[in-house]
């Protein structure tokens, strides 16, 4: 990411000049280039970016405005995208764990060919143009669209959840369709083994053994599934702020991409990067949990 973004034509100087209206030939560019540190080569940019981080813990300042430390520009937007993250996996689990048991448990009813097929819609339609959708259509047909003036989680709850509940389910829908379908596929595996023959032999209530017995050992690979995923809800979320104009960090990437202000970009990237490693791992510590039987030495 710290080389391929330099391939995109223009630098940071070129934008400047471009939101400032100055003209190019006003500003002594390479004293410019010099206080920002483009003057040397990348592999020199790269090595001091890095030094930085393991030297100092720095990610650098940005290069546009008032050249604010990066780390403060993350901590600032990070609240927002962290809570439609949370709000678009809870969706999508309490949408994706009680249809897919449901379904698994009446398999090759109306029931499980409705719950499979709206899951194979939500692995087809992609969520951005469905986003577009949703903005575009009511303010034609109604007059009305989604809310998209943020407002902070302290000031009013419900103010901040009328803004985040429209991207988030549309973000938690497209998690649900995969998740469900790896939930059904895992129960009919599950329901079939010998103990939870047992447990019906021995007159269990179905709640009971489907609860006790059979979704436990049956989350093991849709936990595993849920952190694969998590690269899509980043992905996810730069596109849902931009649409719903939401100041989270995917839309400062964006911003920051049409500034060419590489140490934002580079540092944003960095953090999800170490975002999704960290989630991953959070995940193979919760096996311990689920099956007794995962150790970790």
């Amino acid at each position: 990411m710290f080389l391929s973004v330099r391939f995109i034509p223009g630098d940071a100087i070129d934008a400047m000049l471009g939101k400032t209206e100055l003209m190019a030939a006003e500003v002594d560019r390479a004293a410019l280039e010099h206080m920002l540190g483009l003057d040397v080569p990348v592999h020199v940019q790269y090595a001091r970016w890095i030094g930085g981080i393991l030297l100092h813990g720095s990610l650098g300042d940005s290069l546009i405005g008032s050249r604010v430390a990066v780390e403060a520009r993350i901590i600032d937007r990070l609240p927002v995208t962290v809570e439609l993250g949370v709000l678009a996996i809870l969706i999508g689990l309490a949408l994706a764990l009680p249809v897919g048991i449901y379904s698994a448990m009446r398999q090759d009813t109306a029931a499980d060919y409705a719950g499979r097929s709206v899951a194979i819609l939500g692995l087809a339609t992609p969520n951005f143009w469905l986003a577009t959708m949703v903005v575009l259509y009511p303010s034609l047909w109604w007059a009305w669209a989604p809310p998209m003036q943020w407002v902070p989680l302290s000031e009013d709850p419900l103010g901040n959840l009328g803004v985040l509940i429209i991207p988030s389910l549309i973000l938690g829908t497209a998690l649900a369709a995969a998740t469900m379908r790896m939930t059904r596929t895992m129960m009919l595996e599950v329901l079939r083994q010998d103990y939870v023959r047992t447990a019906w032999a021995k007159g269990l209530r179905e709640r009971v053994v489907v609860i006790r017995h059979a979704v436990k050992n049956a989350l093991i690979p849709v936990v595993s599934l849920i952190g694969l995923q998590l690269p899509i809800l980043v992905g996810g979320s730069v596109i849902m702020e931009n649409i719903f104009s939401l100041p989270g960090l995917g839309r400062l990437m964006l911003t920051a991409l049409e500034d060419r202000d590489y140490p934002v970009v580079s540092g944003v990237n960095l953090f999800f990067g170490t975002a999704v490693v960290l989630f991953n791992l959070l995940i193979d510590l919760l096996y311990t949990w689920l099956d007794p039987r995962v150790r970790y030495e």
